[in-house]
This record gives structure tokens, sequence and C-alpha cells, in this order.
């Protein structure tokens, strides 16, 4: 059984104690993120300093944001604007985790910056290979309803997530959720375009991104 390490537990629950009254707002965080970015001495900076921040996402995201939990997702290599975006979702509500929230209402708008720096400059995990005639038939669902927002190569947007490598129990349990409207996972976009996958064609596109780097 999986336990977490008490210092981070202890850590967690402190967080969730934290108000959100005196965390600053979100677009703060944008704009650190914007000025580390335009700097390369100060982005290399941040970066050190994202992993040594990064011990408290290790314990499930993995050190260099690959995951240890199969549904938990990998962070590596994603685009940091779309990993800020996510933390600030936990930190306004808009994602639901009370774990994340409070761990993400604790740390400052800097130190937000400088981990998502740190993990969107970690190499994806290596593809892995698939059966064939599924492969095949999520490339071809994925051209035609995934790449446009995800991209051709799955790498991901500022505003979509990279696909490519991610965790396949996570990406089966959040493309489920959307499609079974349960609440936990709403997009209109991305409810509509999961509903014209359909559940038959979600196996397929998992195995097809499993092969991606």
């Amino acid at each position: 059984m999986f336990r977490r390490p008490l210092t981070t537990v202890v850590f967690g629950l402190l967080c969730a104690l934290v108000p959100m009254a005196a965390q600053a707002g979100p677009g703060e965080a944008a704009q650190v993120l914007a000025t580390l970015s335009a700097d390369p001495v100060a982005r290399d900076k941040a970066i050190d300093n994202g992993a040594r921040n990064a011990t408290f996402c290790a314990n499930c995201h993995g050190q260099s944001g690959v995951s240890n939990i199969p549904d938990v997702p990998n962070l590596a290599a994603q685009h940091p604007e779309y990993l800020l975006k996510q933390m600030n979702a936990f930190i306004t509500g808009a994602r639901k985790a009370p774990f994340m929230e409070g761990l993400m209402r604790a740390l400052s708008p800097q130190e937000r910056a400088e981990l998502v720096l740190f993990f969107a400059t970690r190499g994806a995990p290596a593809g892995v290979s698939g059966d064939p005639g599924q492969v095949a038939t999520g490339k071809a669902a994925f051209a035609q309803l995934c790449a446009r927002c995800h991209g051709a190569d799955a790498h991901g947007t500022a505003t979509a997530p990279r696909l490519a490598g991610q965790q396949p129990k996570y990406l089966r349990t959040s493309l489920m959720r959307y499609l079974t409207l349960s609440g936990e996972r709403f997009y209109a976009p991305m409810t509509a375009q999961v509903t014209k996958l359909g559940e038959e064609r979600i196996e397929p596109v998992i195995q097809y991104l499993r092969t991606l780097r």
C-alpha cells in the first residue's frame, strides 16, 4: 500500500489552513513567469530554485516530473503557462483536490513560477510500443478530434496539456469523466470532442499516445 511520507502529509495539512485571502492573485504568478522567461540568467536561477521546491511534488509526480503513481499525471515537458494555469485553478477552487489546493495556496507567486519552469524543462518519458491495430486507430482518431488543440505531436500548448507519454490510467480516468459527465471534469469543448470519440476509441487513443515522446 502506498503511503506518503509524514512530512509531506503534515505539510499538506498545514497548507490547507492557509487562508486564500493571504495569497497573491493568480495574475501575479503569470507576470513573474513572463519576467523570468524573458531573462535567460534569471530563468536558469529560477529552474534551480524550482528543483529544490519540487521536493514537495516528487512524492506523487516524481522528482523530475515523471509520475510514480499511474493515476497521477506526469508534469515533465508540459508548457509552463499551462502548468501555472492548473496551479491557479487549484488556488481559485476551479479544480477540486484538497491536498493540492492547500499546497498551491502555500506557495508564493515566485515559487509557483519557478516550479513550472523546472518541470517544463524536464525530459518527457520515452514512448513505448503498442498493438499496431490499436495504435493506428488511435492515431487516426487523435488527428481527427484532438490534434487541433493538443498539437499534431500531442506536445500541447500554453492552453492545452501535453498528452504524449502521459500516464495511461490518468488519461483513461480523465477522458471517462468527460464522457460520463461525472462533474469532476467539465470543459465544454473537451466534453464535445470526447463524446464524438466515444468510449470505444478511448483506449486506442491512449495506446497511440503511449508511443509518443
